[in-house]
């Protein structure tokens, strides 16, 4: 996945063309698109992932598949799922959460409890030794 000024502002380079961000609504267009073209719950993934991509892959400014149905006959499902990961990564860099998700929430907590245990070694003992300790109201 090549990400450059080639590509222009909001694309993503993949091998079969370019991926543009999508706004809201066409997301939205996509899942019900998606959840017309499924039989049942196990197809859901796949059909609702056709036509986000249907949407978001291009070649030279215009739509390579017309459709969902057009994706799911053209690509094979491990195509469709690697283009739809490389979406997801790519919205995710320019769209990213305050708190971008269960992984980052992971990485803050550690980096937290991290610093809060060496907040009281190193330079900070050294001065901590110099003043008197104070427990309880009084003292």
């Amino acid at each position: 996945m090549e990400r450059g000024f080639w590509a222009g502002p909001g694309r993503v380079k993949v091998d079969e063309g370019e991926l543009r961000l999508l706004s809201a609504w066409e997301v939205l267009e996509a899942r019900r698109e998606g959840d017309g073209l499924a039989r049942d719950d196990r197809e859901r993934a796949v059909c609702r992932n056709a036509c986000l991509i249907a949407r978001a892959l291009e070649r030279k400014g215009k739509a390579v598949f017309e459709s969902g149905q057009a994706v799911l006959d053209g690509l094979r499902v491990e195509e469709i799922a690697r283009l739809a990961d490389a979406w997801a990564r790519f919205n995710r860099e320019c769209n990213s959460s305050p708190l971008g998700g269960e992984e980052e929430i992971s990485r803050r907590k550690k980096a937290w409890s991290t610093r809060v245990m060496s907040a009281f070694s190193g330079v900070c003992s050294a001065c901590l030794a110099l003043c008197r300790r104070r427990n309880g109201r009084g003292g």
